[in-house]
Parts: structure tokens; sequence; C-alpha cells
């Protein structure tokens, strides 16, 4: 196992071959990333000023009033963070077109959830109102939480900082801390909304750059067909004593679905466990959901899910066919097995895969370009980090701080919310040390192999909670605590012995490590489901006046729904606003001034008759169309399907 972070270990690879690290010392690329700065800053400003930032639903959720395309671009730039662009390409040049296949997703499967989850603010409230209880919202907002500070943030800035370091030569800590605090400023005050307009700018960029990246690459390599044919050559030259597998690219490079047995990633793995993390990430987990219900209505919602499924289709050809090219043109550095030879390029010796996109921006890209590359890298980091914080913080506050102190008043939860990105900021500086010592193998497959071992309870759990009004809370509880512990022991027991590499196998044993991490998960999504349905069967059922519109075959209910449990926290009503407002004393000009950036200033609105309250409400719960965009968005969803079904065939 490596002992260097791959930031870091890259920039004393390169110290010691005497080369210098600092290739952005042009006019041309700084001011290519200092104008993307100032846009994003000015776009997060413009929407921190049109938007209401003062309430929970306009903070949390921009006032339920996004259209589609922000809600599209900003899904995919959520997804697409800097780890894809390291660890997808660097998958790619180790193995093929294979990772393509996690991209290429069924989307339009998300509409069966987005009836049930309309009514809500973060995923544990839905399992609350459906089941009743503390504990399971307890127990999803601490897990996901814990995903996202030991995978999703730690993988950012894993790759985040090869960019950094390698093209600015910057101090990691100042990097770091200057890119998070610039991150931070229109997440903390700004809310989802500036989260989803930068995020819809930071999509435009990424595209943008990437084709152009994409285009000097073929143009590079010669074409596809050349492309095919030198790939398959691209060996390195220097190996060892040892099997060809593991210098060699496979044979099925080029198709999608693999051997059931033998291949790296197995077909049934791929349509099965790709699935089931699929469900767990588009339909469950908080980032992706907060950004369908700030959707004005679900016409808008079911947009802007197409929207993401169609760029969807993109990776392959911007992400993972550059990386593949990358090992055409530096083969002996991307695709080293020698441990010392992998040393001198990159500072690991178990393989500098990750260095494939990287490499071609550093050593392809023309002057300007290559600073807009750099700002395509930043972009998808800085968008990735910023849903992570807004969606964290949501979950703390709505799920734990409303626990701890439940007569707090609104301002008082806005000011958590802001204070737990700070926290979390500074949890993400403090994991640097850590990761310097993580495997920095597949960074790719470790994501991965840590979502199959972790997620498909929670994937058990939603799909049944919507699918089967017969599963009850303790069912649910057990089920998902008991797939957890399954799920812990595969993964601690594989971080005790190691993954190991192709040059010096993991000696985990095979009964409990041999299991490809798809075929895990598909076991442990199967175990979980099993549980839950006979813990729940064995149960007293949950009656229907608790369950209408929140089931799939409830959905269309009328009736009023009783919570089987009340809210611990309610809003405050408009009348206790205004008695506060009136009583209390007006602050000073800065404190005003501080109070307005900060999307703190005092409520103006008015007082609502019950009448106008009931009607808000059920507004905010509608859940029908208008048959004209209802079937334009489900013709385009049918559409979607077919692509994806044709790339699929295509590739296989």
């Amino acid at each position: 196992m490596s002992r260097d972070y791959f930031g870091f270990s890259y920039i004393k690879a390169a110290a010691r071959n005497g080369t210098s690290s600092v290739v952005l010392n042009n006019p041309a690329d700084i001011s290519v990333i200092v104008i993307y700065f100032i846009v994003v800053l000015a776009v997060g400003v413009w929407a921190m000023v049109r938007t209401n930032r003062s309430t929970v639903s306009g903070f949390f959720l921009a006032g339920r009033s996004m259209v589609w395309w922000p809600i599209g671009a900003s899904l995919f730039a959520s997804n697409i963070g800097s780890g894809h662009f390291v660890g997808i390409a660097g998958t790619g040049a180790a193995a093929g077109i294979a990772t393509g296949g996690f991209e290429i997703l069924f989307i339009v499967f998300c509409f069966v959830f987005l009836q049930a989850l309309i009514v809500i603010v973060t995923m544990p409230e839905y399992l609350k109102k459906r089941f009743g209880g503390q504990r399971i919202r307890i127990y999803l907002s601490v897990l996901s939480l814990f995903l996202y500070v030991f995978t999703k943030i730690s993988a950012d800035m894993f790759s985040g900082a090869i960019f950094i370091n390698l093209a600015l030569g910057l101090n990691i800590y100042l990097a770091v801390i200057a890119l998070l605090s610039i991150t931070a400023l229109y997440t903390v005050t700004g809310g989802l909304a500036a989260v989803i307009y930068t995020d819809t700018l930071q999509t435009i960029i990424m595209i943008i750059g990437s084709f152009i990246l994409m285009g000097f690459a073929f143009n590079k390599v010669g074409g596809y067909e050349q492309f095919q044919e030198r790939y398959m050559a691209a060996v390195p030259s220097l190996t060892m004593n040892i099997s060809a597998n593991c210098y060699e690219p496979r044979a099925d490079s080029f198709h999608i679905f693999r051997d059931a047995i033998t291949g790296d990633l197995p077909w049934p793995g791929l349509v099965f466990g790709l699935t089931i993390q699929a469900t767990w990430y588009w339909c469950t987990d908080q980032v992706i959901v907060q950004r369908c219900l700030s959707g004005k209505n679900l016409s808008h919602v079911k947009g802007g899910c197409i929207l993401c499924g169609y760029l969807k289709l993109l990776p392959m050809f911007l992400m993972v066919f550059p990386g593949m090219i990358s090992r055409i043109l530096y083969t002996d550095e991307v695709a080293c097995v020698v441990p010392a030879e992998c040393e001198k390029y990159c500072g690991t010796s178990v393989g500098c895969t990750n260095i494939a996109y990287p490499k071609l921006v550093v050593d392809l890209m023309p002057n300007g370009l290559r600073g807009l590359m750099l700002s395509v890298m930043l972009a998808s980091l800085m968008s990735s980090l910023t849903s992570i914080f807004n969606s964290a913080s949501t979950l703390f506050t709505m799920d734990i701080y409303t626990k701890v102190r439940g007569s707090a008043s609104e301002r008082e939860l806005m000011i958590a919310g802001r204070v737990f990105i700070v926290f979390l900021i500074g949890v993400s500086i403090a994991w640097i040390p850590v990761v310097q010592n993580a495997q920095s193998g597949q960074l790719f497959d470790y994501i991965q192999s840590i979502t199959s071992y972790l997620t498909p309870p929670v994937a058990a759990v939603f799909l049944l909670a919507i699918f089967c009004k017969r599963v009850n809370e303790t069912g649910a509880f057990y089920g998902m605590t008991i797939g957890l512990v399954i799920g812990l022991s595969r993964m601690i027991t594989e971080f005790i012995y190691g993954t190991g590499s192709c040059v010096s196998p993991s000696n985990c044993p095979t009964i409990i490590c041999g299991v490809h991490y798809l075929y895990f998960g598909i076991i442990l999504f199967t175990v979980s489901c099993i549980l839950i349905l006979g813990l729940s069967l064995l149960t007293k059922p949950i009656d229907d006046k608790h369950l209408y519109r929140l089931c799939w075959s409830l959905r269309n209910s009328t009736e009023e729904r009783i919570d089987i449990e009340a809210d611990n926290w309610q809003s405050p009503l408009p009348a206790q606003c205004c008695c506060l407002n009136a009583t209390a004393e007006r602050p000073g000009l800065c404190k005003r001034a501080i109070m307005c950036f900060c999307g703190l200033e005092e409520n103006k609105s008015v007082q609502l008759s019950p009448e106008e309250e009931a009607e808000m409400q059920k507004a905010l719960t509608d859940t029908t169309e208008e048959p004209l965009w209802r079937n334009i968005v489900n013709a385009n969803a049918l559409l979607l399907l077919c692509v994806a079904v044709f790339f699929h065939g295509f590739y296989a």
C-alpha cells in the first residue's frame, strides 16, 4: 500500500526527477482561471440576491421554484466530480470502456419515486413519515454524513489535489483551504439556489472543455480506428516476470459486458449490482433528491432528470476514451507495472493510471486551453463539494439538530446549517493526512466498492417502503441494521488485508474478499430485502390512514393522511414571526448588512389566513401535471431509455 497521498506523491516524484511541477506559468492560462473564479462568484452573488434565503424552504430547497434545465445541469454537476475525471479516465486506461457502463443510466426509473417524495425536505424525513419513530431517520442521517466524508469529500479532494499541485505548485493545504473557502462562500450564504445556478454554469464549462480535450486527443492518436488498434498494443517497455494480464490491455477492453466469472466488471454485476447502486444514489441520496425537490412542479423535475440522463451519456466519450488515449500516448508512465518505475513517475508503487487525464491536460493542451481545462477540473470539484456541503447541512439541520433543539426557530436552524458547513470544511481539511496513507490504486473502484458494501440495505428499505405498504418500522430498522453489519464486515476486512495489486495480490481470505464487490452488493441487497419483509410480516402492519400518498399503491389517494408521529419542529406561524419582529429592537447598520449577506434578514412575509396557508401547502405538495407536458416528458423518458439500451447493445 502506498504511503503517499497521490496528490502529494506526484509532486514529490517530479521533484526527485528534477522537473518543475508548475505548468500554469503563462498569462493566458492564469487569465482564464482568474476569469473563471470571477464569473463563478458573480453567478453565486446574483443567485444570493434574487432568492429568499431566510427560510428553511428558501435555503435548503431554493423555494421550490427551479425549472427543468438548471435542475438537470445541477444533477449532472453534482455527480460528475473531479473524481470522475481522474477515476473513470484512470480505470479506462487500465481496463477499457467497461467503466463507462456506470455512466449510461436508466435514470427514468426515478420517476416512480418522485410522487412519493415530493412532500418532504430530506430523505430520512420521508422514512420518518412512512414508518414513524426517530431511530431510522437518525440512523440514515448519520450513515449519509459518514458516506459524504469518507467517500465523496475524500475522493474529490484526492483527485482535485492532483491537478492543483501539478498545475500550480501550491502548498496542498493552502490550495485546499483557498478552494474550500471560495466554495463555502456561496454555499453558506446562498443556499441551494446559489449552488444550482453555479452548478449550471460549471456544467457548461465542463462539457465545453472536455469536448475540446477529446478533440485534441483523437486528433493526436489518428482517429477512432487508430485509437482501437493502438490501445490494444499499448504495452509498457519495462515489465516484470509476472503474468501478461498485469500489463497487456484486456482482450475485452472495448466491451461493456464482460465474462460473469473472470471479468473485472462481470456483466451480471454491471446489470443488477449497478442497478442497486443507481437506485440508492439517483433515487434516495440527499444530494440528488434535494435538487429534484427544488422543482416548481413534477413536470419540471422529470424534465431535469431526463436532461441529466442525456448528459450522462457523455462521460464514455469525454472521460473514458481520453483516459485510454492517454495510455497510448504515455504508455510507460500511465501503464507502468514495475513498482520502481511507477514510484518514479507518480510516487506510488501500485500503478499510475490515475494520472491519465491530468497527463493529457498538462502535455497535450496549448496555453490558454490548459487553463480552461484546469478550470474544468476546478468546476467539477467545486460543484461536487458545494452539493455535498449543502445536502449534508440539510441532513444535519432537519434530521439531527431539530431532535436536540425541538423548539428551535427558523432563524436558528438557518444559523445551525451554515455553521455545520464550516464544520464540514474543517473536517475536510483535517482528513487530508488520513487520505495521504490511503490506497492509491483504482480510485473509481474504491468509491464503487464502498458504495456496494454500505448502501444496498438503504436502497432495499426505500424500495420496499414505496412499493410494499406491508413493510413496517421494525422490519425496516432491523433489516437495515443487520445489512449494515454484514457490509461493514466485508469493508473492514478488506481494509485490514488491503486490496493488493496484480503484482502483489492481497492475502484476504477468498471466502470474504473473493466475491466481486458488485456481486456482494446483489447478495447484500437480497438478504436485506428478505430480512425486512420477513420481520415486517411477523409484526403488526401500519394502517392505511398513515400511508396516503407515501406508498405507490396509495399515491393518488385524496384522503387526509394522519402522521404516525408529529415532527418535533414546526415552522413558526407568521403571526408569531410578526409579533417577534414588532417587539425586537432594530439592529444597527453593520449588523443588518451582515445578516443580509448571510440570508438571515428579518422575515418580511405577511400573515396568511388559514385558507391561504392550506392553499400554499396544497400547491407545494401537488403532484398533478398538465397533460401536454406530462406527455412530452414521458415521451422523452422513453426515448432516453431507447438510447441507453442502444449504447449498451452497441458496446456490449
